[in-house]
């Protein structure tokens, strides 16, 4: 009987080691998240303030943040069938696109990814430009494009919506029409939402200057826009 008992313990030891070590040989899961966009994403410290949140939520293993961006660049830039406004001559120049794709592609090779969360920041320049009319077909299409050549139809959407720098539409002609664009596009899908910047802008900057109502956001701004960015993206996870 003891025989018999201690041979049973040892079978169940080894059988629980064995699944230990199956286990951990299986490549785990991940949460990959894709940041882009122009200065305000650019100047975004996502280790300071967007990857401490996804770590807390989803544990540092099973995390991938790949962030690619350039200041003053209009969404042409990524957008491989941009569409001009109506009598424009102006063409999609999509090298950032590319180039982002150049620095996603090796992150995720043999990589098991369970959820992609596209967060964007971007905006002023189409503003500025008056590419506002075509902004949020273009927004659409963006999403649409990095899907397919990732391809997923389950991937979510975070946007950032511009600020309250100019609602008066004096220096960036289609300053409140992108917004407006941003937030159609962020309430057109379960997979997507946007998040709020106007507080983000006023405070002190990256330069130690009093800022109110500015193009870009301030030091605390930053740090707010990071964690909206990250508490956004989690929920759409958990919620889809």
């Amino acid at each position: 009987m003891n025989y018999i008992k201690i041979n049973r313990s040892i079978t169940v030891s080894l059988t629980a080691f064995l699944l230990i070590i199956m286990t951990s040989c299986q490549p785990k899961e991940k949460h990959l998240f894709v940041l882009s966009g122009q200065s305000n994403m650019s100047r975004l410290n996502v280790e300071d303030t967007f990857l401490p949140a996804v770590v807390e939520a989803f544990g540092e293993d099973n995390v991938i943040v790949v962030k690619n961006d350039k200041g003053g660049e209009s969404i042409r830039r990524w957008y491989r069938d941009w569409q001009a406004p109506a009598g424009s001559d102006v063409v999609a120049e999509p090298y950032l696109y590319d180039s982002l794709m150049n620095v996603l592609t090796p992150a995720i090779t043999n990589q098991e990814i369970a959820t992609v969360t596209f967060i964007w920041m971007q905006g002023e320049r189409d503003a500025r430009q008056k590419y506002g009319a075509n902004y949020a077909q273009n927004l659409q299409g963006l999403y649409d494009q990095l899907s397919d050549d990732l391809g997923r139809n389950d991937m979510n959407f975070v946007v950032g919506r511009l600020s309250d720098f100019d609602l008066e539409n004096k220096k960036y002609p289609h300053w409140t029409m992108v917004r407006e664009a941003q937030m159609a596009v962020g309430a057109s899908n379960p997979r997507f939402t946007w998040i709020d910047t106007d507080d983000c802008n006023d405070g002190i900057n990256n330069k130690g200057k009093q800022i109110k109502n500015d193009l870009h956001m301030s030091e605390e701004g930053y740090s707010k826009m990071g964690k909206r960015f990250a508490e956004a993206a989690i929920r759409l996870i958990k919620e889809n």
